[in-house]
């Protein structure tokens, strides 16, 4: 006797609510996707506008002030280099595009790990989910961001965004968590309120871990960008989808280069900030 169990309809169900929310809350993502895309023009024609070699002094200088003379010359053999390869505007709307993932990763991730902190019943709810968008492969994450913002910058930022998010909210829950137990019942003991005890102590004593979160979320959403290409982002990631689709391995290979320069001078740029905080 043959039993056969009927096979439960998960991927229907996904389907479906995608298909409620895109019906009922497209004016949402639409004017998400407005605002986001003027912001990306906007700073992309400015960008531009600029001569390359002017944009590279403006960079270097900000890497010598936030963090040292040895990143800042790294930055501007690296930022010479990917000028001389011709990939320059490439390389600008990759940059946009990390710093909008990044920056609405961690106007996000940040609070939700203070939160999670601070309350175990929100802590136990949120590590699971994290655990899942961890572990939920990358390329998985392009497929929703269509149907909401269409091809383009936009979806990439979208998918980025979920995929990144996770390294800021959990290393700030952690950071939060490893403030010494003493160091709180002395500020509780001094009647400090709650308030107090999170923007003075709490929070300055987790910076240097949460800068590490802050990061893992820039590296994590810069390779998250160059996967992005195949829903029409640009940038160093459309380069190299191009050379895959063209049999170019010289050309993709160049653009792996680019790729590799920025992610060094953003890791080693956060990685200096951490450790200057962690010294104070």
């Amino acid at each position: 006797m043959n039993l056969s169990i009927p096979a439960f309809p998960l991927e229907d169900i996904i389907e479906a609510v995608i298909a409620f929310l895109t019906d009922n809350f497209a004016f949402i993502t639409k004017g998400v996707s407005d605002v986001l895309e003027t912001g990306i023009n906007l700073l992309q024609d400015g960008l531009e506008f600029l001569p390359p070699w002017l944009v590279i002094l403006v960079l270097v200088f900000l890497a010598w002030r936030l963090a040292d003379r040895r990143v800042a010359i790294m930055t501007l053999f690296g930022l010479l280099l990917i000028w001389n390869l011709r990939l320059w505007n490439a390389t600008i709307d990759t940059l946009i595009l990390v710093i909008f993932s990044t920056g609405i990763a961690i106007i996000i991730g940040i609070p939700l790990g203070i939160t999670a902190a601070l309350s175990p019943g929100f802590n136990r709810i949120v590590m699971p989910i994290l655990d899942f968008m961890q572990t939920m492969p990358a390329f998985v994450y392009l497929i929703p961001a269509i149907p909401f913002f269409g091809l383009g910058p936009v979806s990439a930022i979208f998918s980025t965004v979920i995929f990144a998010m996770p390294p800021s909210i959990r290393l700030t829950c952690f950071g939060i968590q490893q403030v010494p137990g003493d160091l709180v019942e002395a500020a509780d003991a001094f009647g400090s309120t709650r308030k107090q005890k999170l923007f003075k102590l709490q929070l300055p004593l987790a910076t240097p871990t949460i800068m590490a979160g802050v990061n893992q979320t820039i590296m994590l959403s810069l390779s998250m960008v160059v996967i992005a290409a195949m829903i029409g982002a640009k940038g160093l990631g459309g380069e190299v989808w191009k050379a895959i689709q063209r049999l170019q391995p010289g050309k993709g290979f160049v653009a792996g280069i680019g790729v590799v320069i920025v992610a060094m001078i953003l890791d080693r740029i956060t990685q200096k900030i951490g450790r200057g905080n962690s010294c104070e």
